[in-house]
């Protein structure tokens, strides 16, 4: 497996590949890495997307995960950037229920590609995130992407109390 650390404006990121496909993606340095050609592209886009120059990653993936956190993850990368979906439109998508949705939200191995900060709690909230300071980065994230709009006619994350 090979890997590649770089800084981003959330600290720094390091990627995992695996025959030519993005296996993980961690907050932190890992000493030592590969640049690979593949990493380095993977790196581009990311550093891109912060730029604000990117909305879509065209990235190979192999995380790992069950059948149903795959399904998840799937559904997820459908959400466009700029928007974002709930944890219980996901669960109907997937013909399942959203605290398993968040679940497998919580377990995704690739954050910001597999972009689990776009899904909201049924009441407008931001939920949860388990990547990197929680929160702030899911707001981070949110507002790079200048979402400011609701789903369904929840209230935006603008309006929600700061953390």
């Amino acid at each position: 497996m090979s890997f590649l650390s770089f800084p981003s404006p959330l600290g720094d990121i390091t990627l995992f590949e695996h025959n030519e496909a993005l296996v993980a993606m961690d907050w932190g340095r890992a000493p030592g890495g590969t640049e690979t050609p593949f990493l380095v592209d993977v790196r581009r886009q990311l550093e891109d997307y912060f730029d604000g120059h990117r909305t879509t990653f065209s990235v190979t993936l192999d995380p790992a995960g069950s059948a149903f956190q795959k399904k998840v993850w799937a559904a997820i990368r459908q959400i466009p950037y700029g928007h974002v979906s709930t944890y219980g439109t996901l669960a109907h998508e997937v013909d399942s229920a959203p605290r398993a949705v968040g679940g497998a939200c919580g377990r995704n191995p690739i954050p910001i590609i597999v972009p689990c900060h776009r899904v909201l709690a049924a009441n407008g909230a931001l939920g949860g995130y388990s990547g990197l300071n929680g929160l702030e980065t899911k707001r981070f994230l949110l507002g790079l992407e200048g979402w400011s709009g609701h789903p369904d006619g929840h209230r935006p994350v603008t309006a929600l109390p700061p953390p």
